[in-house]
């Protein structure tokens, strides 16, 4: 039997127009001290 303890998480997923868009969301949510994830789908 595994230790591991579920933590569970919530998130927000921010659809952009292509890459330049989601540099610039990126940067702008990292300002406001976020903790983000970069996935490209």
């Amino acid at each position: 039997m595994s230790n591991y303890t579920y933590k569970q998480q919530y998130g927000v997923i921010v659809i952009c127009k292509d890459e330049d868009e989601q540099k610039a969301v990126f940067e702008r949510l990292s300002k406001e001290g976020l903790t983000l994830k970069i996935v490209v789908v």
